[in-house]
């Protein structure tokens, strides 16, 4: 969320303290900060309010205009309290210190709840279910903070006695023993209220995975998509995910368009695998950007349902559908103008192409497979290249998932006949190098690689349709001709056509902050290989001195 959203955020909710009057010591003890900061503050910058009182030689400053101003101001890293989240503001402290708090109250229960404690609440019940309920009260703590949480408790008791539901069904006991633990905790700012909902989230859509579950869009990639779509498709009226999971890709687009203030879409939709899912999405999208979405449910592959989504063509669309599983049995839709589809990540990428209106964009992530594999799938694949459909293909580091290392890419897609479909180039970007370790199996994009990969796509769209050519950038990227396209087998790989030998080259074009991270991952891998030799050499000692060697 940008600086100008969370002011108006906060200055919207907190309207509370607009009878409260704080002096410049009060503002410094309450934010966490020295005195002389406030002053500096004040003399630094000309949007700080402005006192309204002077009361014996001593200036009071309306406390919601001082709490929205800090608002804005995030806490930097290295002066965060104990318990304080990252992205932390001065107006999180604020507010807790006027509320008889501490900031990061609401988290730090959430993370206590969900983690420490969530075996011994649990009890048998599997883990995905219960951090499903915990998602909701925290949720109902947040949309309503003074009765949410007993609402919520309310409709469920009245539910047991009218329906004689079971304790397996609705867990009555467990809800109010969680709603009274949440109630002290508050909700806390917009800020640190989504940071608990995303925390609870993140642990559900894991544990929701292992259980059988659709595995969830890794955030980076999400912003990846999300943030490409709003640059080059602005001014969207439709947005649609047509396999929206828990509404991931729909929130980082709604947060890319609030960044470039090009204001909220018109109509934001999409449909889901089932029911759970789409409780999850629509909670998502409340928490984040307070819409109430309607979802629908389709199956995993459109060819089986196609008017599973709503009628009329969109202007953006964007999904990780679900992919790798064959097709059979399935009669041809009509919307098959590039080829038969033998798997479901070729049925999906030619019912987007067919659901976009003119000019429409569309951002897809795929298995690597897709970009290369032969048979049916190259006949569709070229079908896309030659008709121009295929802008640009992103290649994403292996183990950007949870619980899986397959490869992924992004493809970029336009409406057929949209300006730009006769251009004889498709950009090949190419990404597997980047990214950290988050995890001992998992890794991400840092913002900085979110930044060079959109930031790639952005500069190639804006270069074409100024009537320039750009050649790409060594060891990351490439223009590549439709017809030398076509004589690889209408390969789409980023990494047959953007040359290891550039990476050399590369790490200077990119800049210091890239060939840092790259530096950093070869670190963490070497600290690896250590560890491992260490625990090799432990256990050879140990077998050794069992043989008395």
């Amino acid at each position: 969320m940008t600086d100008s959203a969370a002011r108006r955020s906060v200055a919207e909710g907190d309207t509370e303290f607009a009878s409260v009057l704080v002096s410049r010591p009060d503002i410094a003890r309450l934010a966490g900060v020295r005195r002389p900061a406030v002053s500096n503050w004040e003399r630094r910058h000309a949007d700080f309010p402005t006192p309204v009182t002077a009361d014996a030689e001593v200036e009071r400053f309306r406390a919601d205009e001082v709490l929205t101003w800090l608002s804005g101001r995030t806490v930097p890293a290295n002066v965060l309290g104990p318990g304080e989240p990252a992205g932390t503001t001065y107006g999180d402290r604020f507010r807790a210190g006027l509320s008889g708090g501490k900031s990061g109250g609401l988290l730090r229960m959430v993370e206590r709840l969900a983690g420490a404690e969530a075996d011994r609440l649990r009890g048998p019940m599997p883990l995905d279910r219960y951090l499903f309920w915990l998602l909701y009260l925290v949720l109902n703590q947040i949309a309503e903070p003074d009765d949410g949480l007993a609402k919520a408790v309310d409709v469920f008791r009245e539910s047991v006695r009218e329906l004689n539901l079971p304790e397996e069904t609705v867990p009555r006991h467990l809800l109010a023993d969680l709603a009274d633990t949440l109630r002290p905790a508050g909700a806390g700012s917009g800020q640190e209220s989504r940071a608990a909902f995303d925390h609870v989230l993140v642990l559900w859509r894991a544990a929701h995975a292992r259980e059988g579950g659709a595995f969830h869009t890794p955030p980076s990639v999400s912003r990846v998509m999300a943030e490409a779509l709003a640059a080059v498709r602005p001014g969207a009226v439709r947005v649609h995910d047509p396999y929206g999971r828990t509404g991931e890709l729909l929130v980082a687009y709604l947060d890319a368009v609030a960044a470039h203030g090009d204001g909220a879409a018109a109509v934001v939709g999409g449909r889901v695998p089932d029911g759970l899912e789409r409780q999850v999405a629509q909670m998502n999208l409340r928490v984040h950007h307070g819409r109430s979405v309607r979802l629908g449910e389709g199956p995993f592959t459109p060819a089986l349902d196609p008017p599973a989504d709503p009628p009329g063509a969109f202007d953006v669309l964007l999904t990780n559908p679900p992919f790798g599983r064959r097709l059979e049995n399935v009669d041809p839709p009509s919307y098959w103008t590039y080829g038969p589809a033998r798997r479901t990540e070729f049925d999906w990428l030619q019912y987007i192409v067919s659901r976009l209106a003119p000019e429409g964009r569309a951002a897809v992530l795929l298995p690597a497979g897709a970009s290369f594999n032969r048979g049916a799938a190259e006949t569709v694949r070229a079908g896309l290249v030659e008709a121009g459909v295929v802008e640009c293909v992103i290649g994403l580091p292996a183990r950007v998932f949870t619980l899986t290392a397959v490869k992924t890419q992004i493809w970029f897609l336009r409406a057929p006949g949209s300006r730009g479909a006769t251009d004889p180039e498709v950009l090949l970007v190419a990404g597997e190098h980047l990214g950290h370790r988050i995890a001992r199996t998992q890794w991400a994009l840092t913002d900085e690689d979110i930044a060079l990969l959109v930031g790639e796509y952005m500069s190639w769209h804006t270069a074409r349709a100024g009537g320039r050519s750009f050649s790409g950038t060594p060891g990351l990227s490439r223009a590549v001709l439709v017809s030398d396209i076509a004589d690889q087998g209408h390969s789409l790989d980023p990494a047959r056509y953007v040359r290891p030998s550039d990476q050399v080259q590369a790490a200077a074009t990119l800049g210091t902050a890239a060939t840092r991270n790259r530096l950093a991952r070869l670190a963490e891998q070497i600290e690896s290989l250590h560890t491992r030799a260490a625990a090799a050499d432990a256990e050879a000692a140990r077998w050794l001195r069992r043989y008395g060697l």
